[in-house]
């Protein structure tokens, strides 16, 4: 995936309500309650974080318990501390008090606390990059340095494993054009990191690497889950215990026992923020309500339909019908190449607009790149007095229809079937259609000469595609 490529539109919950989630995620919670804690009687080693004496204390602030307890207390203190809730006093006495950031976070604006949320998300994703404490344990030396160069970790390999995973979640999200309700199981998502593209039956040496990146993923959701990133079903520890057991038949077997992970709709404006740090495009459907019509119709070129139609929905809800129908229309003219796919989401936007609009859409009747759509929509609202088209007008508004189809969709079944009826229901149809004045009319009649099953309208179209090029001098 390219820095520069745009990435499907997102569907976000208000910031208010993502602020709230923020603060209900468990990990940036007890950080705040162990920096409304610390005080004069606070201690920290020489990095900030807490002397193991008083772990047990903040465990108990935080209502912990067990054997996690003092591990999770420590993760929520260096979260504290890396984010600014907790200010080092005196590093040289180990003292610590409240930081600015406490009163920001508890009572700031939704975008304090979701920055906030988002420095504690870098904490969080730093450590699940990071090795097994058991492998440190191991790598210790007895001058009690850690030998780093005696681990299999790669830091940035890992940090780059890390986020393609997150990365691909999130396509997974969006692509579904969901707020964060997509489940993805850990074994398809291990393997859309480790098998190629092109490769058919995986070797048992693959097989075997998409095991072990599907273990480090149930480590490493485990540890994103409390910032509230994901929602995750870790993988059933009974697998480990039968992995020696002959395997159930694939029928019997329940793919959720591998772990399942959902993308929160806090996680999805954590990795869009991210995503756009790094230099994508990740649009959110909703950023173009402000602009003028002309942004509104080439920026959702490229949105599925419910997305395209949700940001039109925004768009429109800011406007007067009328003068949002004037826009629109005024917009959509042109003889450019996107012009045509312009022109189908101007259609589908006005289909929103009530009938207070048809003062608009009969002021460009005559008009020869609208008075097609405008005739289309007055006659769909059961408009009186419509006069009919030309013959001229139909064929130029077939031709601009299947160029709008032809961006949008490119060759398919459905552009296919349009192209079928259309050379059934008019049979000297290529005869007119190379004679229309529309630019994209040889591009059309060439695309219908390869979409059309039967040889002979497919060398009728492509014929009528030379001559409207000669007419054209292209």
């Amino acid at each position: 995936m390219s820095d520069s490529s745009s990435l499907p539109p997102v569907r976000l919950h208000s910031e208010a309500r993502l602020a709230r989630d923020a603060l209900a995620a468990p990990l940036l919670s007890r950080a705040a309650r162990l920096a409304r804690w610390a005080g004069p009687a606070t201690r920290v080693g020489a990095g900030g974080e807490l002397v193991e004496e008083q772990l047990p204390e903040a465990a108990g602030v935080l209502g912990l318990s067990g054997d996690d307890a003092a591990a999770l207390a420590h993760e929520a203190w260096r979260v504290a501390v890396d984010t600014g809730l907790v200010e080092i006093v005196d590093e040289a006495e180990g003292t610590v008090a409240p930081g600015d950031g406490l009163a920001r976070l508890t009572s700031g604006a939704p975008r304090d606390v979701l920055g906030f949320w988002l420095g504690a998300l870098d904490v969080v994703l730093a450590d699940a990059s990071a090795p097994d404490l058991g492998e440190l344990v191991d790598a210790m030396e007895e001058e009690g340095e850690t030998d780093l160069s005696s681990l299999d970790w790669d830091p940035d390999a890992e940090s780059e494993f890390l986020d393609g995973v997150l990365g691909n979640l999130y396509l997974l999200t969006v692509g579904e054009d969901a707020l964060g309700e997509v489940s993805v199981p850990l074994p398809a998502l291990a393997a859309s990191m480790i098998l190629p593209d092109d490769m058919g039956e995986p070797t048992d040496d693959v097989l075997e690497q998409v095991s072990d990146a599907m273990m480090r993923l149930d480590d490493q959701f485990r540890l994103l889950e409390p910032i509230g990133l994901v929602a995750f079903q870790p993988v059933d520890e009974a697998l480990m215990a039968d992995a020696a057991e002959e395997p159930a038949p694939a029928d019997d077997m329940d793919v959720s026992r591998y772990g399942v992970v959902r993308l929160t709709p806090l996680g999805l404006y954590g990795l869009r923020a991210r995503l756009m740090e790094a230099g994508f495009s990740a649009p959110a459907v909703g950023e173009l309500a402000d602009k003028g019509a002309d942004t509104l119709l080439d920026g959702t070129a490229g949105f599925p339909p419910t997305a395209a139609q949700a940001e039109i929905e925004q768009w429109l809800a800011r406007r007067e019908p009328l003068p949002a129908a004037r826009e629109l229309l005024s917009a959509a003219r042109g003889a450019d190449t996107g012009a045509p796919l312009r022109r189908l989401h101007c259609q589908q936007a006005l289909a929103l607009v009530g009938t207070e609009a048809e003062p608009a859409l009969r002021e460009v009747l005559d008009d020869a790149e609208l008075g097609g759509l405008a005739r289309v929509w007055l006659s769909e609202h059961d408009v009186p007095d419509v006069p009919p088209p030309s013959e001229a007008m139909v064929f130029w508004l077939t031709i601009d229809t299947v160029a709008a189809q032809l961006a949008a969709e490119g060759n398919s079944a459905e552009l296919q079937a349009l192209v079928e009826g259309l050379a059934r229901q008019h049979s000297g149809f290529f005869d007119t259609a190379w004679r229309v004045e529309h630019p994209a009319a040889p591009d059309v009649l060439e695309a219908m000469g390869r979409l059309h099953p039967d040889k002979k309208v497919a060398k009728e179209a492509r014929k009528a595609a030379f001559k409207a090029r000669s007419q054209q001098g292209v």
